[in-house]
């Protein structure tokens, strides 16, 4: 075991991914041979640079990379069909940064036009003072009770980078315009910031992700603990105020953990309504065919095919309408989609907006 001191601990780039540990607590280095387990924090080295020549802060900024720089990681499992798949190592053994928000990990696969990850060299992992190893779980927000929640809607998609956040984003800021209080949480996915801050932006009264429910990632995380932690997320935005929710979820409806989430009662339970980004006309169609057939709301459909208007007339094929981010952002338009998933109090209030 290795005391860190101040100043090294200064100088080392921690990652988005370890923002809500503070940064007194990390006190001891782990030294190998020791076993790592997803959300563990590790100090790493900087072998060779590859896909990502940075690393996102906790504040957001993007730090460039140099060979032998030491940063501040999180284990974790990745599933990002245009990156990697990578799956946290048995050992402290070389192995990868595989996400920007700072995720330590093995890659065993990845896009072909992505080129190689990161190369790190784990040196320990980071303990507190009494040598137990930090990890994320152990830092999540504090439970809310659980009181009557509001109604909320989901973002599914097709798959990662079909328009989720940005459908997401685009209805808090109508929902905020039209005199809404708008809570926003990305419930899956893989720890980074960019997400979080386009719902702040965007205007939501306050914006969580799973981060904030002790999870560095969700891919492997048991299906029970992800509903878990969304819920734990949602009453903790009704602390903060909200009165309506936005909740995304990440990649696709055929990556596991989604799917799963998609079939839990208890998540339904949840989700009052769902809008759904899709790349294109089919899978648009074929998105709004699985939901209905579990017994979702669909809402509309959004994402990139709103860029095509021939792919938003295809898409008629789904009988939901179409809203692009012009629609989403408008006030009345944002109101109308939610107007028959609220109480009348609510819509008193955005009315009077």
């Amino acid at each position: 075991m290795e005391i860190l001191d101040s100043e090294r601990m200064a100088k080392a780039k921690r990652a988005f991914t370890t923002r809500r540990i503070p940064a007194e607590r990390m006190r001891m280095l782990l030294s190998p041979p020791a076993e790592p387990k997803a959300g563990d924090l590790v100090l790493a080295r900087i072998e060779a640079l590859g896909h990502h020549k940075s690393v996102e802060l906790p504040s957001g900024r993007k730090a460039a990379l140099a060979a032998t720089d030491e940063i501040v990681l999180t284990y974790g499992n990745r599933y990002a069909p245009d990156q990697f798949e990578a799956i946290v190592p048995p050992d402290l053994g070389p192995c990868h940064m595989v996400a920007a928000g700072g995720v330590a990990s093995r890659a065993t696969a990845w896009h072909d036009k992505t080129i190689f990850p990161t190369a790190i060299l784990p040196l320990g992992l980071v303990t507190d003072s009494c040598g137990r190893v930090l990890n994320v779980a152990d830092f999540a927000v504090a439970p809310q009770p659980a009181r009557l929640t509001p109604p909320a809607i989901v973002i599914y998609g097709t798959s990662m980078n079909s328009g989720k956040t940005t459908t997401a984003a685009s209805l808090v800021r109508g929902l905020a315009k039209a005199g809404f209080a708008v809570g926003a949480a990305k419930v899956t996915g893989t720890g980074a910031g960019n997400d979080l801050w386009s719902m702040m932006d965007a205007g939501a009264c306050t914006a969580l992700d799973f981060t904030d429910a002790g999870f560095a990632t969700t891919y492997l995380a048991p299906i029970d603990a992800l509903v878990e932690g969304a819920q734990h997320l949602l009453h903790s935005l009704v602390a903060a105020g909200a009165e309506i929710a936005v909740l995304e979820v990440a990649d696709g409806l055929f990556q596991p953990e989604t799917a799963a989430l998609a079939k839990s009662p208890e998540f339904q339970k949840l989700t009052r309504g769902v809008l759904f980004a899709a790349g294109d006309a089919m899978g648009a169609v074929a998105g709004c065919e699985r939901l209905r057939e579990l017994g979702y709301e669909v809402l509309g459909l959004s994402g990139l095919l709103t860029r095509s208007p021939l792919a938003c007339r295809e898409a008629g094929a789904a009988n939901a309408p179409v809203y692009g981010v012009e629609e989403l952002t408008d006030p009345a338009t944002a109101a109308s989609i939610v107007a028959g998933i609220l109480n009348p109090r609510l819509m008193l209030i955005a009315g009077g907006a």
